[in-house]
């Protein structure tokens, strides 16, 4: 896997228990959540932004990256044989 860098889109890729961050309920991010990284620790972890649809922040949470998908959204260019 590519390392993770700020700002990367990634995905959830399982349920992971976190804190509603206005309310201080807890919450259940599901696998397939979205959410944007914020700040890496090591190769090791990232501190994660989950917004909702109107980019107001629920959760932020660190995660390891074991359990974060990258998300692409631009092919990658294969050389020609």
């Amino acid at each position: 896997m590519t390392a993770l860098q700020e700002y990367d889109v990634v995905a959830l890729t399982e349920n992971t228990s976190a804190t509603y961050k206005t309310t201080h309920q807890p919450i259940l991010l599901r696998r397939g959540q979205i959410g944007t990284v914020l700040i890496t620790f090591d190769d090791q972890a990232c501190l994660i932004d989950f917004a909702d649809s109107q980019g107001m922040t629920y959760a932020m949470e660190t995660i390891s990256m074991s359990r974060l998908l990258l998300l692409l959204q631009e092919p990658e260019i294969v050389p020609a044989q």
